[in-house]
């Protein structure tokens, strides 16, 4: 579908019915009973009851089913810093997934406030609400604070979509990938261009995975240790990954056997591509534009290619990790999440394929074992079974 079509096409599906989400009520109120239940005065026996218990909040409200998704549309999509207003319709969307694949009630929540203390302060006295917190699309490094602080303070989950999601699906998408090029983790050099908020979290998975040989690039150039113009978390990447080589994502790319993508669209040019290793896997998953357009790889040599987009095979996208892990957290009444969780639940979405193919890495988000296997593994904390 051409782009001029695509756009209006989606602009119809949103204005159809004034955005995608809505509210819907458990107990319909259709009588004076129903009226005197829900409400006055039936009501105040619940408030009695939490006020007296407040773990009851998640029994007699739907607290324990609610997570809020926090932005302040400071880097929304690829799109950058386009405000919160411009953010409701990602936010809505991933309400939307919410509900759709693991039942549970999101709410957007975007603030006109791009001061991480505040940010935090608000957050803070929004947590009663819910039983769980998702940041998005905020720019990094601010992003990092934001979640770490908020983790201290809270005692619900705090998940930064863009960091973790990100990581999980391209870690499970690479274990694919790279069992079909018959390469090893230890052995494979692999270039992560864009060093933000899904690019530094997903070095560091793939770090604890075991993957041998990572550079780290961002608009500065690669990162190494002592490099100019780094923030803090993108010096601690310099410091891990030790990278040798100096200059730009040209010179990063060469015999690289792994590119893996979260900057802007049309970065990776198709001699980049040619001067990549055999059997290059090239992840391209800036959205809503691809670092390189997929038939351009494919043109040319890349051996695998995978998108964040549903239009193209090989989605790696986010949404296949953020519902279940609520779920799973949700359903656990844990807070927090470790690596080992997280690198379980790439293992067993891996799994899910069974018979992997350059153009079927990653299963069907439509899968509805999708969700239930990352929930499973966040139950587990650590050790790792997979339900399927």
């Amino acid at each position: 579908m051409k782009q001029n079509e695509l756009k209006k096409e989606a602009l119809e599906y949103h204005k159809r019915k004034r955005g995608k989400i809505g509210i819907a009520v458990k107990t319909p109120i259709t009588s004076k009973n129903d009226l005197r239940l829900a409400y006055t005065p039936g009501v105040a026996f619940a408030s009695e009851a939490i006020a007296n218990n407040k773990k009851l909040d998640r029994v007699l409200t739907n607290k324990g089913n609610s997570v809020a998704i926090i932005t302040d549309g400071t880097a929304v999509l690829g799109l950058g810093d386009i405000g919160p207003e411009a953010a409701i319709p990602v936010m809505e969307g991933k309400a939307a997934i919410f509900k759709s694949f693991a039942g549970i009630d999101a709410y957007p929540v975007v603030l006109a406030e791009k001061d991480p203390k505040k940010i935090i302060e608000i957050v803070q006295a929004l947590a009663p609400n819910f039983a769980g917190i998702n940041l998005e699309d905020i720019s990094a490094p601010r992003c990092f604070g934001i979640e770490r602080e908020l983790r201290k303070r809270l005692d619900i989950p705090v998940f930064h979509d863009d960091q973790h999601g990100a990581a999980v699906i391209v870690l499970a998408a690479l274990m694919n990938a790279l069992l079909l090029a018959e390469k090893k983790a230890e052995d494979v050099n692999l270039v992560v261009n864009g060093a933000g908020a899904a690019g530094i979290a997903t070095i560091h998975l793939l770090l604890k995975y075991g993957v041998g040989h990572i550079t780290a690039v961002d608009k500065q150039g690669i990162l190494y240790p002592g490099a100019p113009g780094m923030h803090p978390y993108q010096a601690e990447v310099a410091r891990l990954t030790k990278a040798k080589r100096r200059g730009g994502l040209a010179e990063a790319i060469k015999g690289a056997d792994v590119f893996i993508g979260f900057s802007v669209g049309n970065v990776l040019t198709k001699p980049m591509v040619a001067s990549m290793a055999e059997k290059a896997i090239v992840f391209a998953a800036a959205n809503p534009t691809p670092e390189i357009d997929p038939r351009d790889a494919k043109e040319a040599g890349a051996y695998i290619v995978a998108t964040g987009r549903s239009d193209y095979p090989n989605q790696i996208n986010n949404a296949y990790v953020f519902p279940g892990l609520f779920k799973g957290l949700l359903e656990a009444g844990a807070s927090e999440i470790n690596d080992e969780s997280l690198i379980c639940a790439a293992t067993c979405l891996s799994g899910l394929v069974k018979k992997p193919t350059p153009s079927n890495i990653v299963p069907s988000l439509f899968d509805k074992r999708v969700v239930e296997t990352v929930a499973f593994s966040i139950q587990n904390s650590g050790v790792c079974v997979c339900k399927y």
